[in-house]
């Protein structure tokens, strides 16, 4: 009996120390967020949502305004060599 008490109790001091440290907090979160996607992510997509969302900057909405902002950049260069060239 002292055998489970000892599991038991050392389950419970990891549990206080995995709360006291955010993590349940970032898991729950992270778990709410994607229940909360209208569109959940297909094969591994959930996965990778989760490692997103723990490692605090993936939001999904930064990645899609980071990937304009790469278009915008792109079509910004194209336009000043076409200044460049009239200009010539």
């Amino acid at each position: 009996m002292a055998t489970y008490q000892n599991i038991q109790q050392k389950k419970e001091e990891y549990r206080v120390y995995l709360e006291k440290q955010g993590v349940i907090d970032a898991l729950t979160k992270g778990l709410v967020d994607l229940y909360e996607q209208p569109e959940k992510p297909a094969n591994d997509g959930a996965l990778e949502f989760l490692k997103a969302a723990l490692s605090g900057g993936a939001d999904p909405k930064v990645t899609r305004l980071e990937a304009e902002i790469e278009k915008l950049r792109a079509e910004n260069e194209e336009l000043k060599a076409k200044v460049a060239e009239l200009e010539a």
